[in-house]
């Protein structure tokens, strides 16, 4: 056996590279629906911010929109978004009983979101007189916030679905493809509330725009 010359340097072998985990097909569909929908959204936030400011009449932001109700819509909403990353951890564990108490208490929260802003349309259409058609303000609002609602709704029906199936014991295993995928998708919608709550009763009921 023949030692190495003594001139020649030794170098360290480096450390073995882990690829990064390919996404499937249908996550990689989800993405790009989820890039769709931003695109959606941004549309939505940019008409509402051009039409800011530009109605003749009431009632404006200011005299119609009410923060606290909002406040704990958002409040519900976001905290959704953490339990479900609970009931995925759930998932992740193996344990289908937690998977289904967090499961449930996230279709809970976004029912109470979608209760708060049913009750916060009657009140804007019977007792402050904002209908779509009021004033730029009315359509732009409607038609932002009308929206989100019904992506919130979709979600709460897709989680409804997985709930069904949960407890039929056919939703099981780590990184199941439709709960991550619902997951994310319940994550968008609440990002994207946070930007219609900020712009539009922040940041236009403040300006009374």
């Amino acid at each position: 056996m023949s030692a190495a010359p003594p001139n020649i340097a030794v170098f360290p072998t480096p450390p073995s590279i882990t690829s990064e985990p390919n996404l499937n097909g249908p996550q990689w569909g989800m993405v790009a629906f989820l890039v769709s929908e931003f695109a959606f959204f941004s549309t939505l936030l940019v008409a509402y911010v051009t039409f800011m400011g530009q109605d003749t009449h009431g009632p404006t932001p200011a005299e119609a929109l009410s923060l606290p109700l909002v406040v704990g819509n958002t409040l519900c909403l976001l905290l959704s978004s953490v339990v479900i990353h609970h009931a995925e951890k759930a998932l992740d564990s193996g344990s289908q009983t937690k998977f289904r108490l967090w499961w449930l208490a996230t279709i809970i929260l976004g029912g109470v979101f979608l209760a708060g802003t049913a009750y916060e349309w009657h009140d804007l259409i019977v007792h402050k007189r904002l209908t779509i058609s009021r004033n730029l303000f009315g359509t732009s609002f409607f038609t932002l916030v009308g929206f989100h609602a019904l992506h919130v709704s979709m979600g709460v029906i897709a989680m409804l679905i997985v709930f069904g199936l949960a407890m039929r014991g056919e939703v099981a295993g780590p990184r199941h493809t439709g709960v991550q995928l619902i997951a994310w998708y319940w994550h968008f919608v609440d990002v994207v509330w946070v930007a219609v709550f900020l712009l539009v009763y922040v940041i236009g009921r403040s300006t009374g725009a």
